[in-house]
């Protein structure tokens, strides 16, 4: 599956989620990453970020789709990416 994951954490836990999205995900803005998940890489995922946050606190969203010919998106101004695929 394609995911887009979104997250709004405390400044001091920003280092640990980033480094659990790289992991797994490209990244493509400042806290946004996207890529193919199977379906036990997504419940790996999914779960160490549960260890990261505050689940009281944080905030991760997970978009999932088929594909990500299926997505589609506008950028405006700089992108931001590490190499990984554009939407």
């Amino acid at each position: 599956m394609f995911v887009v994951v979104v997250y709004d954490t405390l400044a001091e836990r920003n280092p640990r989620i980033l480094k659990t999205c790289r992991r797994y995900l490209h990244w493509v803005q400042r806290s946004v990453f996207q890529g193919e998940l199977s379906a036990a890489q997504h419940r790996s995922f999914t779960e160490e970020v549960k260890q990261v946050i505050d689940l009281s606190y944080d905030s991760v969203l997970i978009y999932r789709t088929q594909t990500p010919h299926l997505v589609q998106t506008e950028s405006i101004g700089q992108e931001f990416m590490d190499g990984g695929p554009v939407l």
